[in-house]
């Protein structure tokens, strides 16, 4: 049985921790079926100011260069908050079958504002992955306490 809460509490640890190296307060992590985690991914915003360094974009690349789309089709992307489009194409593309998350994109928004190093888009990864060709089961908005903390004092 997949251990949802332990690995998403794991995954906003990856995102204190990049907090703690200079970059936006964002995790991600990939487990497989049986909850062993394969690759954890802080935010990569900096220091080249990657508009596209988010730690769920960075981890699927690293994680589609490893495993083949079957095998990630029975994995689980854990996000210390909602992916957004972006990441949510290229968690659609690595073939994860399976997303949890923590804050709501929709709550993101509310938090970061207009911010110039995260401009939020205000979509839901349901309605990106329900555009697919495959399901792609997601659980979330889920620990949005403990989510939103991460953010506390960053934008």
């Amino acid at each position: 049985m997949r251990d949802d809460e332990r690995l998403l509490r794991q995954c906003f640890a990856v995102a204190s921790r990049s907090r703690q190296n200079g970059n936006h307060p964002f995790g991600a992590l990939l487990a497989d079926a049986n909850g062993t985690v394969l690759m954890e991914q802080e935010n990569a915003y900096q220091p080249l100011r990657d508009m596209t360094g988010h730690a769920e974009r960075v981890l699927m690349t690293r994680a589609s260069q490893v495993y083949r789309p079957a095998f990630l089709a029975e994995c689980t992307l854990y996000s210390s908050a909602e992916p957004c489009a972006m990441c949510a194409g290229a968690a659609y593309w690595a073939g994860v079958g399976r997303v949890v998350y923590g804050l709501g994109e929709h709550q993101m928004k509310a938090i970061i504002g207009s911010h110039p190093e995260n401009p939020t888009l205000d979509l839901p990864c349901r309605v990106v992955f329900g555009a697919g060709q495959r399901h792609v089961d997601v659980i979330g908005p889920m620990l949005v306490d403990e989510a939103e903390a991460l953010h506390e004092g960053c934008w």
